[in-house]
């Protein structure tokens, strides 16, 4: 929530101590007002007592991130996220990985920051394993909502552009750094992956017809317009607008299907 905008539970004097408590801490507004209540709206001492509970809190987060961390960078890497998708009884292939690295703000796939994982987890409330676990649910949930799941399918491609995936999105092989685009072995398995979430009929279909059709790597455009095409063109592409600011292989794959419906109907 934004910091100018306090719940009415909050009466409209206190509303300005809240704000003020939220951008000097970074609090949430429900755990500002929280610290507010239990020292009775005095500024100082519930800054106090957030600031204490927050350094415990972060040395536990740490003691997270140390259990998980490579042993020779200061960065949880593939098989220490391999070891956390086991304690936390979850597929390293499952969406809800890609979600967790999306709320952590990972700037790359297979691999978590010190600061990426200690913020995002503190940003989660989460300072044991047994409240990782328990946010699973709530990290799935989050592909529900339209907005977020396209927001986490564009966070998509700048995490994954940087490695090249094979097999799964967890298992990533060399790749140059600082490239603009994303290996197409890399953009099939996501696609699979963020489209069978979104329930998009002719995601096989089309991963298919560009594995056959297209061997270079996949731009930030064509990722995100085939979003837009999954969502707004419907499964017999009758809807489709050829006049449209299309990618050329999305008017390719417009014509490979009207020719295979020709054929099936003679």
């Amino acid at each position: 929530m934004a910091v100018g905008q306090i719940g009415a539970q909050v009466g409209y004097g206190r509303k300005g101590t809240v704000r003020g408590f939220m951008a000097h801490t970074g609090a949430s507004e429900k755990s500002a007002i929280q610290h507010l209540k239990n020292n009775d709206w005095d500024f100082q001492l519930a800054v106090e007592e957030y600031s204490q509970e927050h350094a415990t809190e972060k040395n536990r987060c740490e003691v997270l991130f140390n259990k998980y961390k490579d042993p020779n960078v200061d960065m949880i890497m593939a098989d220490g996220i391999s070891n956390l998708c086991n304690d936390l009884q979850v597929d390293p292939q499952d969406i809800v990985m890609l979600v967790l690295s999306w709320k952590l703000k990972a700037a790359s796939i297979c691999e978590f920051s010190k600061q990426e994982f200690i913020c995002g987890v503190q940003s989660l409330e989460i300072d044991s394993m047994e409240k990782f676990k328990n946010k699973i649910p709530f990290l799935r949930s989050q592909l529900k909502d339209e907005d977020t799941f396209s927001e986490i399918y564009n966070f998509t491609f700048d995490w994954a552009k940087e490695k090249f995936a094979v097999g799964c999105f967890l298992k990533p092989g060399r790749a140059q750094q600082g490239q603009k685009t994303l290996a197409l072995e890399t953009a099939l398995a996501l696609w699979k992956l963020l489209f069978a979430e979104l329930q998009w009929p002719l995601v096989d279909q089309w991963c298919q017809f560009i594995q056959e059709r297209h061997n270079n790597a996949i731009s930030r455009d064509f990722w995100l317009q085939l979003l837009k095409f999954a969502k707004t063109v419907d499964a017999t592409l009758s809807n489709y607008d050829a006049e449209g600011a299309w990618p050329f292989f999305l008017d390719e794959y417009l014509i490979k299907n009207d020719t295979c419906d020709k054929k099936s109907d003679e």
